[in-house]
């Protein structure tokens, strides 16, 4: 009686371990080999801990993936497929591909890249069903993957109702991810409920974001120019990525940051030209 008992707790702690000792693997499509899928390890750096993006858009994200995780039960009684969607949107250099990189190491799952050229063609079901459990499927720039209807190519429709029928009932804990550049444009039949559960506008970087980003590269949670920065960043757009680029070029925290300011006085002066 305390066997059968303990038993299943034993079982959820060796799983457990198991997880968090996994070789996660970037698997993306071999138009070469006889396998669908090639892989190597991913050893992306990106965590939820260093990740620039609006906190509070970070911790609901995180409470909605740790409700997914742990709604295994509810997934079945409710009938459901235990899968989840988001979309993720902004302009390039936002973050959009590390905040998938951190959902991935922060739930241990595998990344499966469906690239918007080749792996929309005839072989994208059977590529489709050999995803494995515990893994998040990403189709980036999801405007631009269906431009163009031709003989050879797979709808819009077509490749969502395949999503949301026989590859939902194949496998259990999947994720799929949307990318796009240009929400604006997406088909409504994309946007509907049930296919994007959370919609995360990756923006450009704010004072927050910056910070994040300072503490990150320079070690620096205050510092004398900070104020001017703030200043600046109300005024110019300008991706995270952009603002890494700029404290990447120098160790020494003051010459960073001076030379980010100048950076920023440019894109200003540009915009008032």
């Amino acid at each position: 009686m305390v066997l059968s008992s303990y038993l299943p707790y034993i079982l959820q702690k060796a799983k457990e371990i198991r997880e968090e000792k996994k070789t996660l693997k970037l698997h993306t499509v071999d138009y070469n080999g006889t396998d669908y899928w090639g892989s190597i390890n991913f050893h992306h750096p990106a965590k939820f801990d260093t990740i620039a993006m609006d906190p509070e858009m970070k911790n609901t994200l995180i409470e909605d993936l740790d409700r997914f995780i742990a709604g295994k039960e509810f997934y079945s009684r409710v009938g459901k497929a235990w899968k989840r969607g988001y979309l993720l949107y902004g302009p390039p250099g936002t973050g959009k591909s590390s905040l998938v990189a951190a959902m991935a190491n922060y739930l241990k799952f595998d990344v499966y890249d469906l690239d918007e050229g080749g792996s929309m063609q005839f072989g994208f079901k059977k590529l489709l069903i050999g995803t494995g459990n515990r893994s998040i499927l990403v189709v980036e720039d999801i405007d631009r993957s269906f431009e163009s209807v031709e003989d050879d190519k797979v709808t819009l429709s077509g490749f969502l109702n395949f999503i949301d029928g026989l590859w939902s009932s194949c496998g259990d804990e999947r994720i799929i991810v949307f990318t796009t550049n240009h929400r604006a444009q997406l088909d409504p039949v994309l946007l509907r409920p049930g296919r994007m559960d959370m919609q995360l506008h990756m923006s450009y970087c704010t004072f927050i974001g910056f910070k994040m980003l300072a503490s990150n590269y320079l070690h620096v949670q205050e510092h004398q120019l900070f104020e001017e920065i703030e200043h600046l960043l109300e005024k110019v757009q300008i991706t995270p990525a952009e603002v890494a680029g700029e404290l990447m070029k120098h160790k020494d925290a003051d010459l960073a940051l001076q030379e980010l300011i100048k950076f920023l006085q440019n894109k200003l002066t540009s915009i008032l030209l």
